[in-house]
C-alpha cells in the first residue's frame, strides 16, 4: 500500500523531468498506481578488488518482465538495524510506485566487507560508481539509475555524481554540502568546530560496529576484527588538517560544479546548517536543478514535526521525470521553494512556525535587493556615521545561547547580547522579509596574531527578547584564504567581508533588527590561543541584508503538507548552564543513556548512548575541555556485541591535546581496545 504519513514513513519520494530521455507528454501528473513489492534482505554486490558490499533490494513486482528504473541510497548507517525502518518504509514507497530501491552499506560498515578509514574516502566513491553500474545491468532494472540521501548520503550523492557514472540520470541530495572544509561538521569560518568532536565519537561508535552473522555467516568475527583494527584516530586526522588543503578539497564538489552533469534536486531545512549551500548550488550548477528549504532541522521533510511534507508526491514525480522520461511538469515550476518564517523556531517551538511558502523562478532572484545597515555609535543606520573606533575585549563567554553548529537550536539571545557589541535599528515601520545570504563588511583590527570575529543578526521585540535570525564566524587569519591563512599584524586594520548563514525570515513591524559582535561563539568554536581585543572602525562597518519584496499573490504550493501535533515526549535536550557553576566557570552537559529497542522482524536489540561535557573558565582560553563519550550495542540470542568510544580535547596556546579511545566487547569480554594520545600544533586557530 502507499506509505505517505509521517507515522509510517521514515523516508521520502521525489519527482521527475526530461534530461537525456525522450519525453512522453503528460498534461497532468499524479502518483502512479500502487504495486506489490518484492524484497530481498541481503544481496552481495561484488567490487573489482574482491570486496563484496551488502544491499537490501526493493523491486516492483513484475520488474523482471517490465524493468523499472532504480534509486540508490548508499550510507554507512547499518541497513540491517540502525536504518531499517527508514529503508523498509522508503523502499516500499518507491517500489510501490514503480521505482526500485537499492540500499547499500558502505564498505567496512554494516554487513559490507572491507574496511572504512575515513568519510567519503576514494574507495567509497569508486564503489558508488561500480554499484550504479551493477544496478543498471540487473534484469529488473531499466538501465536508468538515480541516487539520493541525507547528510552522509546527500554528501556522497554529490561526490559520486561528480565522477559521472554512465547510468546515473538524476540525483536528490538532502542536508548536504558542497564544501568539506567550509560547510561540514569540522571547521566553521576557519575555526575548530565542536561538531568536529561530536561527529568524531559518533564515527567510531557507529562505523566500527559488527556485521550481523544472520547475513554474513560465521565470518562476522573476522570481519569485525579487521574493521576494528583499521578504525583510525579520526579526530586526530581531522585536526591535523586545519586549513583547506588537498585533504578537504578532495570531494568538495563546489570547486568544480561542472563535474556534476545530471539533474539535481537539493533539499534542506532552515534549522539545519546544511541548508547553507543550497543557494550556492542553485546559482552555480550548470544542469536542470531545483531546491527546497522548509521549516525543519537536520531531518527529512516527511518526518519533520509539527509540520512536514507528504514527500512521496514530490520525489516520485522527480524520478518519473528523469528516470522514466515522463513530463511531469516539475521543471516548469519554480527553481526554489522556501518557507518564509514569520517567527524564529526558538520563539514558537514546539508549535508550528507561522509563515508561508514562497517561490523563486530562478536563483539568485532578480527581485531580491541588498539593503545596508551601517554600524554607528547610535545603532544601525541607513548611512555610515562619522569616523569612530570602538574596542571589544574578548574575555567573555559568548555563545551559550547558540551552542551548536547543528541540531541544538538557539535560545533567546539576551545573555549573549549583553556580552557583545550591540547595534540596534529603529523599530520597523513595516514588515521586512529577507531571503538569501546576509553579508558582514568590517574594518577590524586585533591586538593578537590569531583572532576571530562573530556576527549575529537577531530580531528584538518591544519586550526586549532577542531571537537569532542568522550568524557568521570568521577566523581572521583566514580573511583572504582558507587554504593559506596568514597571521594578523597586531593593531593593523583589515577590511574583511564574509557571508552569514543563508536565511529566510520576516522581521515584524514594531520590532528591531540587531547586530551583535563578539570575538568568538563558545562552545560552537574553540577559543583563540590568547584573549583578544578587537577594534572596529564603525564608519567602515555594515551588515547587508537580502531584502525580498512580498509577492502580490502567494505562490501555489503543490506538495501536500502534513500537520501533526508535537510529539508527546519531546527528545531529550542538553542541560545548558547559563549561570556559571562557579565564578566564571561555564559547563554544558548532555546525558543521554542507552535505551534498548528490539527490531520485531529480525529479533535484534540495539541501543545507543551519548554523554557530553564541555567547559570553559572565563578569561582563560586554554582552560577549555570538550569531552564526548558514546556507546552502541547489538544483541540477539548468543550474539552480543558492544562498542564504547571516548574523545577528549584540551589545548595550550601552541597545541591541541587530544585523547581518543575505542573499546569493543563480546558480552563482558573486551575483544579490542585502543587508545591514541596526540599533541597537534595549532595552525593559526
Amino acid at each position: 500500500m502507499s506509505l505517505s504519513r509521517r507515522g509510517v514513513l521514515a523516508a521520502g519520494v521525489a519527482a521527475p523531468s526530461l534530461y537525456g530521455l525522450g519525453a512522453l507528454a503528460a498534461p497532468v501528473w499524479s502518483l502512479p498506481p500502487v504495486r506489490e513489492v518484492n524484497e530481498s534482505e541481503h544481496v552481495w554486490i561484488p567490487m573489482a578488488d574482491g570486496v563484496r558490499l551488502s544491499a537490501r533490494l526493493f523491486a516492483p513486482a513484475g520488474a523482471e518482465a517490465e524493468p523499472a528504473p532504480a534509486v540508490l541510497e548508499y550510507i554507512p548507517y547499518r541497513k540491517r538495524d540502525g536504518y531499517r525502518s527508514h529503508d523498509t518504509a522508503w523502499g516500499r514507497q518507491l517500489a510501490g510506485h514503480g521505482i526500485a530501491y537499492v540500499r547499500v552499506d558502505v564498505r567496512g560498515t554494516g554487513d559490507s566487507e572491507g574496511v572504512m578509514v575515513d568519510e567519503y574516502d576514494t574507495p567509497e566513491l569508486q564503489d558508488g560508481v561500480a554499484i550504479i553500474d551493477w544496478i543498471s545491468r540487473q534484469p529488473w532494472c531499466s538501465g536508468a539509475v538515480g541516487m539520493r540521501g541525507i547528510s552522509w548520503g546527500g554528501i556522497n550523492t554529490l561526490q559520486v555524481a561528480a565522477l559521472r557514472p554512465k547510468a546515473l540520470k538524476a540525483i536528490m541530495a538532502l542536508g548536504t554540502t558542497d564544501t568539506r572544509y567550509g560547510n561540514d561538521a569540522h571547521y566553521v569560518g576557519g575555526a575548530v568546530a565542536h561538531t568536529n568532536l561530536q561527529w568524531g565519537v559518533g564515527f567510531k561508535a557507529v562505523m566500527a560496529g559488527p556485521p550481523d552473522p544472520a547475513n554474513v555467516g560465521p565470518a562476522w568475527q573476522a570481519m569485525w576484527r579487521r574493521r576494528l583494527e583499521a578504525t583510525p584516530p579520526i579526530m586526530a586526522t581531522w585536526l591535523e588538517h586545519q586549513t583547506e588543503d588537498a585533504y578537504w578539497r578532495r570531494g568538495s564538489v563546489g570547486l568544480d560544479w561542472g563535474a556534476i552533469q545530471v539533474p539535481t534536486y537539493v533539499v534542506g531545512g532552515w534549522q539545519d546548517t546544511y541548508s547553507n549551500p543550497i543557494g550556492r548550488m542553485l546559482e552555480t550548477l550548470q544542469v536542470p536543478r531545483k531546491g527546497l528549504i522548509g521549516p525543519w532541522g537536520h531531518t527529512y521533510p516527511w518526518t519533520a514535526e509539527p509540520m512536514g511534507l507528504d514527500w512521496a508526491h514530490e520525489e516520485v514525480r522527480w524520478w518519473e521525470q528523469w528516470l522514466k522520461g515522463i513530463d511531469t511538469g516539475i521543471m516548469d515550476e519554480p527553481m526554489l521553494r522556501a518557507f518564509m518564517p514569520y517567527a524564529t523556531w526558538a520563539e514558537v517551538r514546539p508549535a508550528e512556525i507561522p509563515g508561508r511558502w514562497v517561490a523563486e523562478k530562478t536563483w539568485p532572484a532578480a527581485g531580491i535587493k541588498t539593503r545596508d545597515f551601517h554600524l554607528t555609535s547610535e545603532g544601525l543606520a541607513a548611512t555610515a556615521g562619522p569616523a569612530r573606533t570602538v574596542t571589544y575585549l574578548g574575555d567573555k563567554v559568548v555563545g551559550l545561547t547558540k551552542p551548536e553548529w547543528i541540531d541544538r537550536p538557539p535560545i533567546e539571545q539576551s545573555l549573549d547580547d549583553a556580552r557583545s557589541l550591540v547595534f540596534d535599528g529603529a523599530p520597523l515601520a513595516e514588515d521586512l522579509e529577507i531571503l538569501g545570504y546576509p553579508m558582514a563588511h568590517l574594518r577590524i583590527a586585533a591586538d593578537r596574531p590569531v583572532a576571530k570575529v562573530a556576527v549575529r543578526v537577531t530580531e528584538v521585540t518591544p519586550e526586549g527578547q532577542s531571537w537569532l535570525v542568522s550568524y557568521g564566524l570568521k577566523n581572521l587569519t583566514h580573511r583572504d584564504s582558507d587554504e593559506a591563512p596568514q597571521p594578523l599584524e597586531p593593531g593593523r586594520a583589515y577590511d574583511v567581508s564574509f557571508p552569514l548563514f543563508l536565511a529566510g525570515h520576516r522581521f515584524r513591524r514594531g520590532n528591531r533588527i540587531r547586530v551583535a559582535i563578539s570575538e568568538n561563539l563558545w562552545p560552537l568554536a574553540w577559543p583563540s590561543p590568547q584573549i583578544v581585543t578587537l577594534s572596529l572602525a564603525l564608519d567602515h562597518c555594515r551588515v547587508s541584508l537580502p531584502v525580498r519584496p512580498a509577492e502580490a499573490t502567494p505562490a501555489p504550493f503543490p506538495i501536500p503538507i502534513i500537520h501533526a501535533p508535537p510529539a508527546a515526549s519531546p527528545p531529550q535536550t542538553p542541560v545548558v548552564t547559563t549561570a556559571p557553576v562557579s565564578p566564571g566557570h561555564y559547563v554544558i552537559a548532555l546525558d543521554s543513556p542507552p535505551t534498548p529497542f528490539t527490531w520485531p522482524d529480525i529479533g535484534t536489540t540495539t541501543s545507543r548512548g551519548r554523554w557530553e561535557t564541555v567547559e570553559l573558565i572565563e578569561g582563560q582560553p586554554n582552560s577549555g575541555r570538550w569531552r564526548q563519550e558514546a556507546s552502541s550495542s547489538w544483541t540477539r540470542d548468543a550474539w552480543d556485541c558492544s562498542l564504547g568510544a571516548v574523545i577528549e580535547l584540551t589545548s595550550t596556546p601552541t597545541d591541541f591535546v587530544l585523547t581518543e579511545q575505542l573499546t569493543a566487547r563480546q558480552g563482558a569480554t573486551v575483544v579490542f581496545e585502543r587508545r591514541k594520545d596526540s599533541r597537534i600544533p595549532r595552525n593559526l586557530v
